[in-house]
């Protein structure tokens, strides 16, 4: 019994540590961004003003539209792409090409983001030389981009889902006189449906997030949230981007606890139907 309770207290405390690790940091954040002082570090009295600065601040604004418009588009492309991808990695008789292919849809999750940005620039450089397009770039070239690392990902997620289908639905679909193509978006994409929307979150949180691609592929014209923010840590902390990360944990905060709550009533109502 003694042993129990020791293991559970160890347990216990190990628990308590993660979460301290994990959460101090940003309840310290959270409660800097009501400084009064403008050093970050010092505290000067509580004060909500920077969240009013933060939202007279044009640049972050502007900046805050990017991301959302690039990680919208991007994520919607990649799931198209990603879908594609992970129908031949698991729908396609075994070959060399499918392998190759399979290796070069994976080869961005392991890529590290350096040489994706890197590469991707060069491309868009060569093209532009060549063929005249993009003539500069911009949330055009940030949007490809994007769309390029997350399909990666989309594909990865979907193609999991696909290998746990039963087929034999979508042979009768077919025998019964459904096109190829009616079978797929009446019955396949309703059965994917979950993974495709994982994919979709997952590529949306991957492209806000994104710095580093983000940085190799925009120009003067596109500039997305990370972007200004490094750019501000470089110069010295702002209180508004302290404000700015409290509204962020916010946001996500909410998301995630509205999820937990449809998950967890939709999991007692199928409680309910099995008794």
């Amino acid at each position: 019994m003694s042993n129990r309770l020791r293991k559970l207290s160890f347990s216990t405390l190990m628990l308590w540590g993660g979460m301290f690790f994990l959460y101090a940091p940003m309840f310290i954040l959270v409660f800097y961004s009501f400084n009064e002082s403008k050093l970050v570090t010092v505290w000067g009295g509580f004060s909500a003003k920077w969240y009013g600065e933060l939202f007279r601040d044009d640049q972050i604004l502007d900046a805050v539209a990017t991301s959302l418009k690039v990680a919208f588009f991007a994520s919607t492309m990649a799931v198209i792409l990603g879908t594609m991808a992970a129908f031949v990695m698991t729908r396609f008789a075994r070959s060399w090409g499918k392998m190759t292919l399979s290796n070069m849809i994976t080869a961005p999750l392991v890529m590290p983001e350096v040489i994706t940005g890197l590469s991707l620039l060069l491309l868009f450089v060569h093209m532009a030389d060549l063929l005249g397009w993009p003539a500069e770039r911009g949330m055009l070239t940030v949007w490809i981009a994007h769309s390029t690392f997350c399909a990666a990902y989309v594909a990865v997620v979907v193609s999991s889902r696909l290998r746990e289908l039963d087929m034999s639905i979508e042979e009768a679909a077919q025998d019964l006189g459904a096109t190829p193509l009616k079978t797929f978006f009446h019955i396949t994409v309703p059965m994917i449906s979950p993974a495709l929307i994982a994919g979709w979150l997952l590529s949306f949180s991957l492209s806000l997030d994104d710095l580093v691609i983000a940085s190799f592929a925009s120009g003067p014209g596109a500039t997305t949230l990370p972007m200004v923010v490094f750019s501000s840590v470089r110069m010295g902390v702002s209180p508004k981007i302290n404000a700015l990360a409290t509204l962020i944990i916010l946001i996500v905060s909410f998301i995630a606890f509205i999820s937990w709550y449809l998950a967890r009533r939709a999991d007692k109502r199928s409680r309910m139907v099995s008794d």
